[in-house]
């Protein structure tokens, strides 16, 4: 039986630093370079290891990571007969960033060969290095058939974890991503992986064939807190975002002043209404108080779903790069949101 064939793109990335001098670690490394590093990985796949870009993963572009998945759809969803289609992708990057460069891959790649994007918590000459272990996990899982049609995953610490719903929940730790609404959808134990459950699908966001011909579509994420005033969001206006992202306390609330300030706003540009919380959806019609969900929505607002608002603003973001807008934008979003 033939071996997967595998791709394996390095953005950068903790797992890719080593020192630069008395300043701290530094992206330095390539894919091939950490492929090497792996003992045994030559038995899971073939691969093909290509290194686009070698940034810390605050710095990722997001117009190269729309480009990216453009190129995975490519080469995973095109024809298994025409040259340089692969059966999966690894997309190695930092773990600042990863929970949304995976969620953004989900919503643009689509197909259901796996595409999986891991890093590491340490860096390679640390002691207890974490790199090598999760390149070959994740390694396992973008050659495994038991990943078809998983969507993309984040597969760190031997866990699974949809992209939909992973989140950074530590600084430090090896074990440093959860899954609060679903937990890990699957586990690499013994060189293989066990899949627990299988998230729902949504169709690709479609870019358009010129995309990078659009206006950028820059989106602002605000958080609420106790004794806001509101003044950020009287400043947002002329300040050029074409959307907005407002994470609200509890289920999706806003001090009672600061709600009508919504009324604008919502007429001007796209107002997504998420929860600040670290797990569950922003509610729709529990809460009738001013500055409630009920409140907000019916000033406007787009409901935020089961999203937090790191992933409620990627999805916003890709939208409106997609050229949405109105009704049929938020119709677009609702379907992907929950």
């Amino acid at each position: 039986m033939a071996m997967a064939r595998v791709l394996v793109v390095s953005l950068g990335g903790t797992i890719t630093m080593t020192q630069g001098g008395s300043a701290g670690i530094v992206p330095t490394l390539t894919a091939a370079d950490l492929i090497r590093s792996v003992p045994g990985i030559e038995k899971v796949a073939e691969f093909e290891a290509i290194s686009p870009m070698r940034l810390a993963s605050a710095s990722l572009p997001v117009d190269e990571l729309i480009a990216l998945a453009a190129m995975l759809r490519e080469r995973l969803v095109a024809g298994a007969s025409e040259p340089g289609t692969v059966d999966g992708a690894v997309v190695i990057q930092g773990t600042d960033t990863i929970e949304e460069t995976a969620w953004l891959l989900d919503l643009l790649v689509g197909g259901d060969k796996p595409v999986v994007v891991t890093g590491a918590m340490r860096g390679p000459q640390a002691p207890g290095a974490d790199g090598p272990a999760n390149l070959l996990s994740a390694a396992i899982v973008a050659a495994s058939p038991a990943a078809v049609g998983l969507g993309v995953t984040v597969v760190l610490n031997d866990q699974v974890h949809a992209a939909r719903y992973v989140r950074k929940a530590h600084t430090a730790l090896p074990s440093a991503f959860a899954s609060p609404l679903a937990g890990p959808v699957g586990l690499v134990a013994e060189g293989r992986l066990s899949v627990f459950l299988r998230p729902p699908r949504t169709e690709p966001i479609a870019m358009p064939a010129h995309w990078r011909e659009r206006p950028e579509a820059p989106v602002a994420l605000l958080r609420m807190a106790l004794g806001d005033d509101g003044r950020l969001l009287r400043a947002l206006p002329a300040l050029g975002y074409r959307g907005v992202v407002v994470e609200g306390m509890g289920a999706g609330h806003v001090p009672q002043d600061v709600a009508p300030l919504f009324d604008a706003l919502a007429a001007s540009v796209p107002v997504v209404l998420a929860t600040r919380a670290h797990a569950g959806p922003a509610f729709t019609r529990t809460y009738g108080y001013p500055g409630s969900e009920i409140d907000l929505l019916g000033r406007g607002l787009i409901p935020g779903g089961a999203l937090g608002g790191l992933k409620a603003r990627v999805l916003l973001m890709l939208l409106l790069r997609a050229g949405q807008s109105g009704a049929p934008l938020a119709e677009a979003f609702a379907a992907r949101a929950n």
